[in-house]
């Protein structure tokens, strides 16, 4: 069924990743490799996909041992609500890199409209809150020119909020979506007029397939592809194959960016 593409409700999966790191590129919001399973995060329309509870915790860090490297540590849950295809979701993420702390906190709400045969599509809110923390003090400044004016304060707790929504089409075995996760191009790191740097719109297309191959094996490749204006277009895929329900091996891949394997056992 495609509602289990995601989610491991009622079970533990324990999941073992390598990256291979193969360029790097700006960005703005969090991103995973194994995107397959944080799709709350991007899309509130899957919220309730699966039709229990669901809680799904990934950690991320990467370049071991550098200092100030990037780090990221999520949790979500969702869950469908006693209304009639309602379903409700939340999600904490907690993004570092060098002198830099974001924490954004996210409530979702998805509502499911039943179509022809047995095909679905949801429509998806999001609201969120950011925090943002800088500590310039961690910099090291070339003051022979002068002082930089917009590292003279440090930013403490700093709160934006957001608005976002999705859509989603799904069957059995294929489903489609579409997401802005934020609206609102606030500004990012200084409201005065010295800074320019604003949140950026980013938009969201994933879509992802089921392949019967035989009654023990799933074959479930899926794509993820984001486009932030002004940011070249990046682009995902993974192909997972689920034994008995019970082990999963996965790959994938962002394009020209990092490859990903993946052992999951429930």
């Amino acid at each position: 069924m495609i509602t289990n593409i995601f989610t491991y409700s009622r079970a533990f999966a324990f999941l073992v990743c390598l990256m291979i790191g193969l360029s790097l590129n700006a960005q703005q919001d969090a991103q995973y490799t194994q995107f397959m399973y944080n799709t709350q995060s991007y899309n509130p329309a899957f919220v309730g996909l699966s039709g229990e509870k669901s809680v799904v915790a990934l950690l991320r860090s990467q370049w071991m041992g550098v200092e100030g490297a990037p780090k990221t540590q999520m949790i979500s849950y969702n869950a469908p609500t006693k209304m009639n295809n309602l379903s409700m979701g939340i999600g904490i993420v907690n993004d570092k890199i060098g002198p830099t702390s974001e924490t954004y906190f996210d409530l979702d709400f998805s509502y499911k409209i039943a179509l022809s045969g047995n095909s679905f599509v949801n429509f998806g809110i999001k609201a969120s809150a950011h925090l943002l923390d800088i500590n310039y003090n961690l910099l090291t400044q070339d003051t022979s020119l002068g002082s930089d004016p917009l590292l003279a304060q440090n930013i403490d707790n700093r709160f934006s909020p957001n608005i976002g929504a999705g859509v989603l089409y799904y069957q059995d075995d294929f489903f489609i979506g579409f997401s802005v996760p934020s609206f609102l191009e606030t500004l990012h790191f200084d409201r005065s007029s010295l800074s320019e740097a604003r949140e950026k719109m980013h938009f969201y297309v994933t879509s992802g397939l089921v392949v019967d191959i035989d009654q023990n094996l799933l074959l479930r490749p899926s794509l993820l592809v984001k486009a932030v204006p002004g940011a070249p277009i990046q682009m995902d895929v993974s192909a997972t194959a689920m034994l008995k329900e019970k082990l999963s091996f996965g790959l994938s891949y962002r394009l020209q960016a990092a490859l990903s394997l993946s052992l999951i056992h429930i």
